[in-house]
């Protein structure tokens, strides 16, 4: 991983960068991430907003209700619909970014995996990711093992 991570959406209009390692990544595979990010799952990289900007074009965003009453807007491309990233209620000081998007993938491995029980019947899940039926209660495994692998790596 190369700081600061640079993305965009498919035609380049909207551009943005992360200039802090990320919180954690991970892939969610629940049947409503399946069809907004039009695949299998929707691999999803938290950062601190404090280290989140865009910088160039202006995103649009729409705005959804959650299953838990929150509010989660998806911010994407005007131009072409490309989806960067997103944000909830819930979790004010943290931007989801659509880790798809990075300009370099190539690091990309998620820690964990949520919502496997509508997750395709051809997915297989590496030995000592974790694995959730649903949505954990909290994010807490997902960060330790996230910063476990990070320090590892340094």
């Amino acid at each position: 991983m190369q700081l600061p991570l640079t993305s965009g959406c498919p035609c380049g209009a909207l551009r943005y960068e992360v200039t802090e390692a990320p919180l954690t990544l991970y892939t969610c595979h629940c049947t409503k991430c399946q069809r907004m990010s039009s695949s299998a799952f929707q691999m999803s990289m938290p950062v601190r907003r404090t280290a989140f900007r865009v910088t160039a074009g202006t995103p649009r965003g729409w705005t959804y209700r959650t299953g838990a009453g929150s509010d989660s807007t998806s911010w994407f491309c005007p131009d072409c619909a490309g989806r960067i990233y997103g944000e909830n209620t819930r979790r004010p000081a943290v931007v989801v970014v659509r880790a798809g998007s990075l300009d370099d993938t190539k690091w990309l491995a998620p820690i964990g995996h949520l919502w496997t029980h509508s997750a395709q019947p051809w997915q297989h899940f590496d030995d000592g990711t974790l694995c959730y039926a649903t949505q954990p209660g909290d994010n807490a495994d997902l960060l330790a093992a996230w910063r476990n692998r990070v320090a590892r790596q340094d």
